[in-house]
């Protein structure tokens, strides 16, 4: 059976060029250009690398059209509502949910591992009190490196394993530490009994001077969240973590690297710019008159978490956090609150206003998930901390699949270059 081609002619060439076309197991085909530099002399041209396959991965698959998302083929709905969120990391690093053995001893595994080396406690008191939560994770996982040094040979098998076990379970703690250091509490040290989700609430919240009881619908609402964040194919901060990874850099500096990405606002910012935007609206009464803002379209003001750039249907992960958004809120008792106000009632016309309906600008992941953590107790500065915490599972497994990839090279995107062409050195006096 001959292998379907695709053919470039350039410049009225009457053979052209030929190139393979590779077929995945969903999802659309792609066209194989790796020669086309060699036999043609010529680079492709796209921004944003938005119709460019950078890897092959097994991984995640989202179809945005049709508001699709499988981790490993299972959807993102039936592993949200089912499992939790260890199982989901063991799926993402080893391809099959686990058997009641393996997760046991996975949780095992991850629990006695949240445990940070007590010199890096050390580490903080270096950050200024002020210092942004993500500006201390940036720090403290590059930092990682230094205190482990028995897990950064990349090339070696088990090292590798180690070093994802270590980062799915000190991410909580590191991130805990951040919180506790930001708002002036003393560091809550791990608790072997409790699960992922609750032990990071019971990090964050309790106190030396009072006993904390994690409340379980609120500890389920964090696994949801710590789920619906795990992966998310080739974003920005993904990529990120593959570049970095692709030159045989450690892994705690590849999840750096990936952290400082995501911290972007239009990455994983996204969700405190929504709780932004809704004190910019300031109250229920006001919202027509921002509704009329974003429908125009000589007004740069635009209504954050609604819409995606990659779902043009519904966000199939903002389905389950809108349903655990109104449990946590229901827990809570939360009825008072302007901002989530204001929030419910942009909800309501986003799904019920036809230009919201044609435009398919619905509430995203991050509209929710926003309201849900506000309501958690977190400030708007740990938001982007708790992403980069449930995203570590899916940068370490993209990142082992790519060092495991015998196809795998440093990235080296090329250029349209567009400056000055050579021109000769003029002395300063002749200038």
């Amino acid at each position: 059976m001959t292998k379907p081609t695709a053919k470039l002619e350039i410049g009225g060439q009457e053979e052209g060029h030929e190139f393979e076309v590779l077929k995945g197991s969903v999802g659309p085909d792609v066209v194989n250009i790796t020669s086309l530099y060699k036999d043609t002399g010529m680079f492709t041209y796209d921004p944003g690398f938005t119709s460019t396959a950078s890897c092959e991965s097994k991984i995640t698959y989202i179809d945005g059209d049709e508001g699709i998302l499988l981790h490993r083929g299972y959807p993102i709905e039936q592993l949200a509502e089912h499992g939790d969120f260890l199982e989901t990391c063991y799926l993402l690093l080893y391809g099959e949910l686990p058997t009641k053995a393996q997760k046991e001893d996975f949780d095992y595994r991850v629990t006695h591992h949240t445990m940070v080396h007590e010199q890096m406690n050390r580490f903080f008191t270096g950050f200024r009190r002020d210092a942004h939560p993500m500006a201390v994770m940036c720090g403290v996982v590059g930092a990682m490196s230094a205190f482990y040094h028995d897990s950064t040979d990349i090339s070696d098998p088990h090292q590798r394993m180690v070093a994802s076990l270590r980062m799915i379970a000190k991410m909580p703690t590191i991130a805990a530490m951040a919180y506790k250091y930001h708002v002036g509490q003393p560091f809550v040290y791990p608790k072997n009994e409790l699960g992922y989700a609750a032990n990071f609430l019971h990090m964050c919240f309790a106190v030396p001077c009072e006993e904390y009881k994690v409340n379980p619908v609120l500890a389920r609402a964090m696994e949801r969240i710590f789920i619906l964040h795990a992966d998310h194919e080739q974003n920005a901060s993904t990529s990120t973590v593959r570049l970095a990874g692709s030159s045989g850099a450690n892994p705690f500096a590849c999840i750096a690297a990936g952290i400082a990405c995501l911290w972007g606002p239009a990455h994983g910012g996204a969700n405190e710019a929504a709780l932004n935007m809704l004190d910019e609206i300031g109250s229920v009464d006001r919202i027509p008159e921002f509704i009329d803002r974003a429908k125009d379209k000589n007004d740069p003001f635009r209504l954050m978490g609604f819409g995606h750039r990659v779902y043009k249907n519904y966000d199939p992960r903002a389905k389950i956090m809108q349903k655990t958004c109104h449990e946590v809120l229901s827990e809570l008792g939360i009825k008072d609150d302007p901002q989530l106000d204001i929030a419910m009632e942009l909800e309501r016309i986003a799904l019920t206003d036809e230009y919201f309906i044609e435009k398919k600008l619905y509430p995203n992941i991050d509209f929710y998930s926003g309201i849900t953590l506000k309501a958690l107790g977190f400030p708007t500065t740990m938001f982007t901390v708790l992403f980069a915490l449930a995203r570590t599972v899916g940068w370490i497994a993209q990142w082992k699949e790519m060092i495991e990839d015998p196809k795998q090279k440093i990235g080296r995107p090329r250029q349209l270059y567009t400056g000055a062409t050579q021109r000769d050195y003029v002395p300063i006096a002749k200038r």
